[in-house]
């Protein structure tokens, strides 16, 4: 592997390490992680060339089927909808960057905002993990007085929304005994 892979490798690696934080490691990985871990190996054209992909969620799931063919459908999804959502990346603002800078301009992912935003108001168990609701669900709960003032793109609500339909709620002894209720 070359110098530049090594690198683009460990940041790719540190990147989903702060995402899947020991203490949030029960919760499935989300779309930034997912994309890291499928292209960390690549070099800085190739990389450079998925990153400005602008493809639909059915030709990311497909593009994530081939390069992994093993990854579980839900894991496939959660990429997808993530890429289509925050893909692509200005070309322009890439260029010339080493892979490890371009794997770290990949925008947080549903995993990385609902740990970041959901916890300040109430319980992460009871207000999050344990319901269940399809993308509309997710994205009206923006709707009450107290949520519209998290400070979130539009984009960033999407990418939420999509993730939490997929991968909510959790089984019960899949939560941390500390992390519930």
């Amino acid at each position: 592997m070359t110098r530049p892979g090594i690198l683009a490798l460990a940041s790719v690696a540190a990147a989903a390490a702060w995402s899947a934080d020991d203490q949030y490691g029960f919760m499935p990985d989300g779309g930034r992680s997912l994309l890291s871990s499928l292209v960390a190996g690549l070099d800085g054209d190739a990389l450079r060339s998925v990153l400005s992909r602008d493809s639909t969620v059915a030709d990311w799931a497909e593009w994530a089927r081939i390069q992994n063919p093993d990854q579980d459908e839900v894991s496939t999804l959660t990429l997808a909808e993530y890429a289509a959502q925050n893909l692509p990346l200005d070309a322009a603002s890439l260029a010339g960057l080493p892979p490890q800078e371009m794997a770290a301009a990949l925008p947080k992912d549903g995993k990385d905002l609902a740990v970041a935003q959901g916890q300040f108001c109430h319980s992460l168990f009871s207000g999050y993990l344990m319901h269940d609701r399809d993308r509309t669900g997710w994205k009206s709960t923006f709707k009450s007085p107290f949520h519209k003032e998290i400070p979130m793109s539009e984009v960033e609500r999407d990418t939420f929304a999509s993730y939490s339909a997929l991968n909510m709620p959790l089984k019960f002894e899949d939560v941390p005994p500390e992390l519930r209720f």
